[in-house]
């Protein structure tokens, strides 16, 4: 859990919001809701290669629906991937593509 209460138990659901609202501003953030943190958990499981049915499970979902919204964001990969491949590339031939085969 990431929330727990003063004993580290579970939180009930009429305590939650005033710990919410301090945990806010104690970081300082603002316009912030609880529902963020699951966006943002199942958006870092997407960038970080999650399969569309990893995806449904983490949510708790039995639709593809809301699982191709978060593996949508990971689409425009293509720039990152090339960057990758060419980083690699100048690893085994550091002097560039001048030496290049031709092949």
């Amino acid at each position: 859990m990431v929330f727990t209460g003063a004993r580290g138990g579970q939180l009930r659901r009429n305590n939650f919001r005033r710990l919410w609202l301090r945990a806010l501003k104690n970081t300082g953030l603002r316009d912030v809701h609880f529902h963020d943190l699951r966006h943002t958990g199942n958006t870092l499981a997407a960038t970080g290669g999650a399969t569309t049915r990893e995806l449904m499970q983490r949510m708790g979902h039995s639709s593809v629906r809301a699982a191709l919204i978060y593996q949508h964001l990971v689409n425009g990969r293509d720039h990152a991937i090339t960057a990758h491949v060419d980083e690699q590339i100048k690893k085994v031939r550091p002097d560039g593509p001048g030496d290049a085969s031709g092949t």
